[in-house]
């Protein structure tokens, strides 16, 4: 009996300890969990087809129609749907893809959500200047980014 008692103390301690310093770490980096902000703005989100795209930006649009043809042909195929750019997985180490995905979430956001920060030719726009180089793609990625997170 006191053998199953001290043992069950361990696993007590040992599983407090386990939740003060997964508590810490967690608001940094992915903790064993891998969790993602499931906001209603993100790219997670639109690709998850939850809510109704706006009238404006069908889904089954693509890259080269909503953001023109030379800007597809640069960095993507010509047949790439914007349904497809939100559920890229290539956005780690790639900026042309993050530009991508979180762009067309901006875009999205700037029809369906009236307070998002940004106006949908505004979108365009930086979108289309940001293909000028990789830190230029990063850089805009991660604003849209900011703003997509922001904006629930």
């Amino acid at each position: 009996m006191d053998s199953h008692c001290s043992l069950s103390r361990l696993l007590l301690l040992a599983f407090c300890l386990l939740c003060f310093f997964a508590g810490d770490s967690s608001a940094t980096r992915p903790g064993f969990f891998y969790t993602r902000h499931k906001g209603r703005c993100t790219p997670q989100y639109w690709s998850s087809k939850r809510e109704a795209w706006p009238r404006m930006v069908p889904e089954r649009s693509t890259v080269e129609k909503m953001f023109g043809v030379m800007v597809a042909k640069e960095r993507w195929r010509s047949d790439l749907t914007l349904v497809e750019s939100t559920a890229r997985n290539d956005e780690e180490g790639n900026a042309y893809g993050a530009l991508l995905k979180q762009g067309v979430a901006a875009l999205l956001n700037s029809y369906a959500r009236r307070s998002f920060s940004y106006a949908p030719w505004e979108v365009k726009t930086m979108l289309i200047q940001a293909m000028i180089s990789e830190p230029a793609a990063r850089r805009q990625a991660q604003k849209f980014k900011t703003a997509n997170v922001a904006c629930d």
